[in-house]
């Protein structure tokens, strides 16, 4: 019998590329079993290219593809840092899905190496939200600053947005998604996620490190152990440096270098929307910063292209 775990995703064409390599390495992990529910949410004015998404519906038998639009509601809403308004629709799932209790939201900026049946059955039903630590906002100077100086949030307890679990239950009835649009009416600095975390101040549940492994996370673990000592088990460090989900939340790698770049790649390379003419020319044009890497990163690379890039 299958578990369904019902996962939303939001996004416009300028991600779409990224999204069916996220989508794809969430199926390409799925333990037998497991049945995604997948709803892609976005713009009601976006003609959105669904190409690569019927791919996947094509190959994997354990997932339903399914879409939702959003009008104009969060058209004024405040932009930073080059993410737009569709990081808003977050905020919407209770009520834009209302045929589940419970559901997990992800950014596509994801790669997935684990299933994730198991986080889903996370108890939440005392919390709004569960999610991920944020490691730098709750322990960084600039992180600390900006939680000192923003009304609601609270030290301790700041989540990262990119993945969480929703208890749209308890927020339908609860009528949070009105204090999410009126809360969206200010210009917090970190948009949803500090509107998500004033909003479920209280009610909010910590899930294991490695479901959400960001860019500042691989940062502290490899650059700065000494300021996660006591935060978490050696296991979970383990598990969060070897099996880890990692949401590239800084750099991204089908632009340029970032951590963990080659990673995204080879799950491009695995993926069934791969073209192996992309995956050279991107590097061929790439070569400065392709040249920052070390000999043996630039060795793997390559072989994973000459080795299996051809391979359909």
């Amino acid at each position: 019998m299958s578990r369904i775990v019902p996962i939303a995703f939001a996004f416009d064409n300028n991600l779409v590329f990224p999204a069916t390599v996220c989508i794809s390495s969430l199926l390409m992990n799925a333990e037998e079993g497991t049945f995604y529910d997948i709803f892609i949410i976005h713009s009601q004015d976006v003609q959105l290219d669904k190409t690569g998404f019927d791919v996947l519906s094509e190959k994997y038998n354990n997932c339903r593809i399914q879409y939702k639009t959003i009008g104009r509601v969060f058209d004024n809403a405040f932009e930073i840092r080059d993410i737009t308004t569709p990081t808003y629709y977050r905020l919407l799932i209770p009520e834009l899905i209302p045929e589940y209790d419970k559901i997990i939201y992800s950014d596509v900026d994801m790669i997935f190496r684990t299933d994730l049946s198991s986080v889903y059955d996370t108890d939440i039903s005392d919390s709004y939200v569960a999610g991920t630590y944020d490691i730098d906002m709750n322990i960084s100077v600039n992180g600390r600053k900006h939680i000192d100086e923003t009304q609601g949030l609270v030290h301790g307890e700041y989540l990262q947005a990119g993945f969480i679990i929703l208890n749209t239950k308890l927020m339908r009835e609860n009528g949070l998604q009105s204090e999410f649009l009126k809360l969206a009416k200010n210009n917090y600095q970190f948009q949803d996620q500090d509107i998500m975390n004033i909003a479920c101040a209280g009610k909010k549940t910590i899930i294991p490190w490695h479901y959400n492994m960001t860019t500042y996370s691989f940062y502290y673990l490899e650059c700065e152990p000494d300021k996660i000592v006591g935060k978490y088990a050696n296991s979970d460090i383990e598990c969060a440096r070897n099996h880890s989900n990692i949401h590239f939340n800084g750099a991204k790698p089908w632009k340029s270098y970032s951590i963990n770049f080659d990673v995204w790649w080879e799950y491009y390379r695995k993926s069934p929307v791969f073209k192996s003419e992309y995956y050279f020319d991107f590097f061929y044009k790439k070569l400065t910063e392709y040249d920052q890497l070390t000999l043996w990163k630039r060795i793997k690379i390559l072989a994973r292209y000459f080795i299996h890039g051809r391979q359909k």
